[in-house]
């Protein structure tokens, strides 16, 4: 048996930098609910470099750990497997430490944003626009891939990630159409709008909002609400934050960790809410 309530487990994220990191809120949650009371949840500074110390040095008494920026690529090498979505993306954001010493990994953050989608009533769309070209953008294709039958439009600003978006559309079986950075305003039209860029890039988005906008994916969660999505949800219209990302894609690693079905959703998000509020 993996585990057992009584175990004293340990858990943590690592990434840099961490100190923002909500993940231990949700995790701790999590475990209250449980009953996990001998559970552990921390953060770890730790870069690239330090990361493959960083796994040697783990005891028997890991269970897994949850992954950022920069870490989610490097990680790959040093782990025995990961799963077809991780490898979809190239991107892995969760190992699970089995007890006979292997290092699994996976992606929570694609089934993650179908999850929040689908608590939106969000379960398929004709036609999507993805705002910005980073590692969150090809989670964003992967996901979907998944929920969207037909062409999704991304807007960036060089030739460099014009190219990257098209070979992750090819290799995802996503229909993708490279748009100009400077367009924008049209992306505010389409049935579901996911924006993947940094906080303040959408900003001068906002005085753009149609009338009766459809959905928006905003994968931020502080500051929160984004200028962007204040103005959606005034206008009317759906908006789907990073915290409901957040959430979904912890919940799964949870399950995935501690072996225990379902991972309470509710709880965790309310302790995010609350930590959030005191910031």
């Amino acid at each position: 048996m993996r585990v057992r309530a009584a175990d004293a487990r340990r858990a943590a994220v690592l990434g840099s930098p961490i100190a923002h990191s909500l993940s231990p809120v949700l995790h701790r949650a999590a475990y209250r609910e449980l009953g996990l009371d001998d559970w552990s949840y921390d953060r770890f500074e730790v870069d690239e470099e330090r990361l493959p110390g960083f796994l040697e040095e783990l005891g028997g008494e890991w269970a897994g750990l949850s992954l950022t920026m920069p870490l989610k690529r490097a990680v790959i090498p040093l782990l025995d497997g990961i799963s077809e979505t991780a490898a979809s993306v190239e991107a892995v954001n969760t190992v699970v430490l089995t007890d006979d010493g292997r290092r699994l990994g996976d992606n929570t953050d694609i089934p993650g944003m179908v999850a929040a989608l689908r608590e939106h009533g969000i379960e398929q769309v004709e036609s999507a626009a993805v705002l910005g070209a980073g590692a969150t953008a090809s989670s964003a294709l992967a996901a979907l891939a998944r929920i969207c039958t037909g062409e999704v439009v991304a807007y960036v600003r060089s030739a460099e990630r014009a190219a990257e978006m098209l070979q992750w559309g090819e290799r995802l079986d996503v229909t993708v159409r490279i748009a100009d950075w400077a367009d924008a305003e049209r992306a505010l039209r389409a049935p579901l709008v996911i924006a993947t860029t940094p906080a303040g890039t959408t900003d001068a988005l906002a005085a753009a909002v149609p009338e009766r906008p459809a959905t928006l994916f905003d994968v931020l969660y502080d500051p929160w609400p984004t200028e962007l999505a204040a103005r959606w949800s005034a206008y009317g219209g759906a908006v789907v934050g990073g915290l409901d990302l957040l959430v979904h894609q912890a919940v799964l690693q949870v399950e995935q960790m501690t072996g225990r079905s379902p991972a309470p959703l509710g709880a965790m998000r309310k302790a995010g809410e609350h930590a959030l509020a005191r910031r």
